[in-house]
């Protein structure tokens, strides 16, 4: 019947996969104060730059992202991003070895700009320490935080 199939879905969503209402699955995204997101599955966390940063930058030119088997340590300078207005650092928003850098950017630093906070992710990186999610901010944390500056 009907009952045992729909129990049985909702017991097969582990505790951390939230489907929001278009039914994606999200993940527990966090943001640092240098604009940088987070978003992390297991112990493996995808990293990019915030909207707000993207805007801010202007038109992205130049994209450098970490390669694959790099360590990093908690807020140390991991990727550049190239705007026509002025060059930024991108820092580590936790410690951990980058297992995948996004080669994309390289010949399409322009995805920066228009999917920041999907196709234009700079590296994922196996966090090497949870705790370092801690002091990070959750969206409305992060919201607040930009209405501020």
């Amino acid at each position: 019947g009907a009952k045992p199939a729909q129990q049985k879905s909702a017991r097969c969503l582990s505790f951390n996969q939230i489907i929001n209402a278009n039914g994606v699955r999200e993940m527990s995204t966090y943001f640092t104060e240098d604009h940088e997101w987070i978003a992390v599955d297991g112990d493996t966390g995808t990293v990019g730059i915030t909207k707000y940063a993207a805007e801010q930058l202007g038109d992205v030119v130049f994209v450098e992202v970490p390669e694959a088997g790099v360590s990093f340590g908690k807020g140390d300078d991991m990727a550049v991003v190239e705007s026509v207005k002025a060059a930024s650092d991108v820092y580590a928003p936790v410690a951990g070895e980058v297992t995948e850098g996004n080669g994309d950017l390289a010949d399409a630093p322009e995805t920066v700009n228009e999917d920041p906070e999907g196709k234009g992710w700079f590296c994922k990186i196996k966090l090497s320490d949870k705790g370092d999610l801690d002091g990070l901010m959750d969206a409305d944390a992060y919201k607040t935080f930009c209405e501020g500056l």
